[in-house]
């Protein structure tokens, strides 16, 4: 994975904008270790947080089409907004099958 790629991550959820952010703000508070984060502003849309040598660590969430979809943005903590995102419960698309075109419909021989 390119550091681009950890450096900016997103999620979708079934949970509100709020609700993420406040599981964000536990989340992230709670840590007693070399990375902890502690909760330096905060928006209806997003937290921010500082961590080890000043580091940032960024949560937005907001409404898209009946779901919230949570962008994660910092430089060191990648590993830590991974795991975040395995708390939240994923948002679940229903598959909807096409229904079959020329290429899919068998050739008749006589």
């Amino acid at each position: 994975m390119h550091q681009s790629q950890r450096t900016l991550q997103e999620f979708r959820t079934t949970l509100s904008p709020a609700e993420v952010l406040e599981q964000a703000k536990t989340f992230f508070s709670r840590r007693n270790s070399i990375y902890a984060t502690f909760l330096e502003h905060e928006s209806p849309t997003h937290v921010a947080f500082r961590g080890q040598g000043g580091e940032e660590l960024i949560i937005g969430a907001t409404t898209h089409k009946n779901e919230t979809l949570v962008t994660g943005s910092t430089y060191l903590f990648d590993m830590q907004v991974a795991r975040f995102f395995t708390t939240l419960p994923a948002l679940e698309f229903a598959e909807m099958m096409l229904p079959p075109g020329p290429a899919d419909t068998p050739a008749v021989t006589a």
